[in-house]
């Protein structure tokens, strides 16, 4: 078929080569002088052929700017939403430079197949497969990365950001009192509540301070505060590194010859470490004055005898045992805070993927360590 032109000769022509298929020549220039008219046409001319397959010729084309990137990157997302093929030939080595200094592979709706094949269970399954192993040899490179960066700190103790660190200690540790404060108290209230009107049968109220001291400092003081953590801090490391991630801020720590695991992951996680034990023993203290509350109103217990019965119930090991917890728990939830955030890909989607799953990973470490733990404890004692 012949070549048709029209008005816009002297930049664009065009021809129909065979049913489905529609070759565009662009020419000269396109650029921000041409760039607005072009975009009206060409969509028309989609409009008109509706081609399953459009390929973009730039043997003649002589200077392209933004604008010009733009017009090219719309008859892709164009072809994309029609679910049809978009292509280029004869790309010249300055023009190819342009595309890649604007990054055209990511740009506009990527073009997908007509046909789409449907995959059988055992595609499927290779595929989890694949990405499961992926994902976990990603896990063992970063454990490995952190590991190395601890090393080097270790030997280079004054190469470690300060400020950073005193910075997450604040919004892990200082910014996260009310909400500990406030969960433990009630926690405190809930079982002291709970354990009143059956100790107080029995004549035995005053073992209501044993109880709500043992559970607090031993089990539910390291988890809840732990948890707590696993929601705000977390799920913040996650979402600022993964942002860094897809903004390329990390490949430009790569590039300036700075390690982003020494930069970015050891300030927070020595920042958790050092906090969340300290938050641990502020919970089980609000803990135990909600369970005093409890006694002094519903067991006429006095305030005195409840702290003494507190003191004499409670040993060092009991909260040594608690705060050891509480250390063990911070690592896990910094350290899969900050994995989650580098394995970020895509755009705000999967930041908020990120987030979930930091959260999500890292509730499911503390239970699984404190169970662990617990039956290590119970057999360490006989």
């Amino acid at each position: 078929m012949a070549i048709i032109k029209n008005n816009l000769k002297n930049f664009y022509r065009f021809k129909q080569e065979k049913p489905g298929k529609l070759i565009i020549y662009l020419q000269d220039r396109l650029d921000v002088s041409n760039a607005a008219s072009l975009i009206k046409e060409l969509n028309t001319l989609l409009r008109i052929h509706k081609p399953g397959n459009l390929v973009v010729d730039l043997e003649k084309l002589e200077y392209l700017d933004d604008f010009g990137v733009a017009v090219i990157a719309g008859l892709k997302k164009s072809m994309g939403d029609r679910r049809g093929r978009f292509s280029f030939i004869n790309i010249s080595e300055t023009i190819g430079k342009v595309f890649t200094m604007h990054r055209f592979d990511v740009l506009g709706q990527q073009t997908v197949s007509e046909y789409k094949p449907s995959q059988d269970i055992f595609t499927r399954l290779g595929d989890v497969t694949l990405n499961f192993v992926k994902e976990q040899a990603f896990t063992l490179a970063f454990l490995g990365d952190t590991c190395t960066s601890f090393l080097r700190l270790l030997r280079h103790p004054l190469s470690l950001r300060f400020n950073d660190t005193l910075e997450n200690m604040q919004r892990v540790g200082m910014n996260a009192l009310p909400i500990v404060g406030l969960v433990s108290f009630l926690l405190g209230l809930i079982i002291a509540f709970m354990l009143a009107d059956q100790l107080q049968q029995l004549g035995a109220g005053i073992f209501v301070a044993t109880l709500v001291g043992k559970s607090m400092t031993r089990e539910l003081g390291p988890i809840i505060t732990a948890i707590i953590v696993a929601g705000r801090s977390g799920s913040a490391f996650a979402a600022e590194i993964g942002t860094m991630k897809i903004s390329e801020e990390i490949d430009a720590l790569f590039t300036m010859g700075l390690k982003p695991h020494f930069f970015l992951v050891l300030p927070r996680m020595i920042a958790a470490c050092l906090v969340v034990p300290v938050l641990t023993l502020f919970s089980d203290l609000i803990a135990i004055i909600g369970g005093l509350l409890v006694g002094i109103s519903m067991l006429d217990l006095t305030i005195n005898g409840y702290i003494i019965q507190t003191i004499n119930t409670i040993s060092i090991f009991d909260v040594f045992w608690g705060v050891f917890k509480s250390f063990i728990f911070a690592m896990l939830i910094s350290w899969t805070g900050c994995l989650r955030g580098f394995q970020v890909t895509g755009g705000a989607a999967g930041v908020g993927r990120a987030t979930t799953s930091a959260v999500v990973g890292g509730i499911f470490l503390i239970i699984l360590i404190d169970s662990l733990l617990a039956v290590i404890l119970k057999y360490w004692n006989g």
